[in-house]
């Protein structure tokens, strides 16, 4: 009887203690769980370089001979970034037979300046300096993530969708030199400044942010809305004019952080049109056309009829998922981030393989598919048995999805294949 009293009471009390860890070491535990994933990612590129050709590999393997991590680090667009470092932008914009080339102009320079720097400072190379950026920078915006979400859904589910994000298919490239590390430190540190109302930090990486990733619209969008919710909360908290200054100021940086890249890319080249003239290069035709490449590409995909139906499905599927109750615990400004950005990539967006990539930031919708978006007075929000299994699944599914995603794009089979 004794015996069987204090089993219980043993079972009882290590739940307890794992949540008392969690709580008091949260951001050493996000950390630390995502480097172990970035670990795992880094087996999964190893034996991709053993099976990766050389003549694939951007400027050649480093050791001249056979491919390695470090190549595999710098695979497909790390190329674009690697030419900026080393030859910065072009005065003038390439064209043949009248008709504009892809060229640097489309990549955004925060992280090649940042790399540039470090190169100077260590005498690495590019594949080796790009990458431990990009996973310093990629570990610290998960365990500002981390926070993030802890203050709308509590550090266990804030832990677990972390987790369900750091094992996603496309993370690899949050260790490769690529910008989306960086982004996601800027977004994840945006978000929360917005979320805790701190208005000049937000400037500060709006601004930031527009040297680094083209989401300044969705940002804006983000912003809009936590000011409306700041003003209808004026009864209870009234608004001074360090409000109303910071509020404006952060909408201003917004539509600033949309201009700077554009603007510079006009002033550099004499052309008003570079950058998005550059950006029309990689779209089928030559140009961005705003949502159209959806309905296109869904049917060559999938056919007229099911390709548009599958696309309504996952506009309804989306709006379903984040506007429902599920997803109440996330707040305005996380719902705001992933209606805007979605929104924004519809716009925008040629949709094809590089789509992957572009979905790790809709990484609040992680806490909703494992059931942790509930609101804390719904019992639903307390199936934690429930919320662990999911997370398991989800973190299973992405590794093995991860494994996929690896060999089917990562790897590069000249001539021709597929991006990441």
């Amino acid at each position: 009887m004794t015996a069987t009293v204090a089993e219980r009471v043993r079972r009882v009390q290590e739940p307890g203690r794992a949540q008392q860890l969690l709580r008091s070491r949260f951001v050493l535990v996000v950390v630390g769980s995502y480097v172990g994933f970035r670990l795992l990612s880094a087996v999964l590129m190893i034996w991709l370089a053993h099976h990766q050709v050389p003549e694939g590999v951007p400027f050649g393997p480093e050791n001249g001979h056979s491919t390695t991590y470090w190549d595999i680090s710098r695979m497909w667009d790390g190329r674009w970034y690697q030419t900026v470092v080393d030859d910065g932008y072009p005065d003038q914009l390439p064209r043949q037979d009248g008709a504009l080339q892809q060229n640097p102009w489309a990549f955004y320079p925060l992280f090649p300046l940042l790399t540039k720097a470090l190169m100077a400072l260590t005498g690495l190379s590019f594949g080796v300096v790009g990458s431990l950026l990009s996973l310093a920078l990629g570990t610290a915006a998960a365990g500002v993530m981390g926070v993030l979400l802890r203050d709308r859904v509590g550090p266990a589910i804030a832990f677990a969708a972390v987790c369900v994000y750091a094992a996603s298919p496309p993370s690899p490239t949050l260790q490769m030199a690529y910008t989306e590390s960086l982004a996601m430190l800027l977004l994840c540190g945006f978000l929360l400044a917005i979320q805790r109302e701190q208005w000049i930090v937000a400037i500060g990486l709006a601004l930031l942010t527009g040297l680094a990733r083209p989401i300044a619209i969705p940002l804006g969008f983000v912003a809009l809305i936590a000011v409306i919710v700041r003003w209808r909360a004026r009864r209870e908290r009234p608004l001074d004019s360090t409000d109303w200054t910071g509020m404006l100021g952060t909408l201003v940086a917004c539509g600033v952080s949309g201009l700077i890249w554009p603007a510079i890319a006009w002033w550099q080249t004499g052309e008003p049109k570079a950058y998005t003239d550059t950006m029309g290069t990689w779209r089928a035709g030559g140009q961005v056309k705003p949502f159209q490449p959806w309905w296109h590409n869904m049917a060559v995909a999938l056919g007229d009829f099911w390709g548009r139906f599958w696309l309504i499905a996952m506009i309804i599927g989306l709006l379903v998922a984040i506007l429902g109750p599920w997803a109440r615990a996330l707040g305005p400004v996380l719902r705001a981030w992933v209606l805007g950005y979605m929104l924004y990539l519809g716009a925008v967006l040629d949709p094809w393989t590089s789509t992957y990539r572009y979905l790790l930031f809709i990484f609040p919708l992680g806490v909703v598919l494992i059931g942790g978006g509930w609101t804390a007075d719904d019992e639903r929000s307390k199936q934690y048995r429930f919320i662990g299994l999911r997370t398991v699944v989800l973190v299973l599914l992405g590794l093995g999805w991860q494994v996929w995603w690896g060999w089917e794009l990562l790897r590069f089979i000249p001539p021709a294949d597929n991006p990441i």
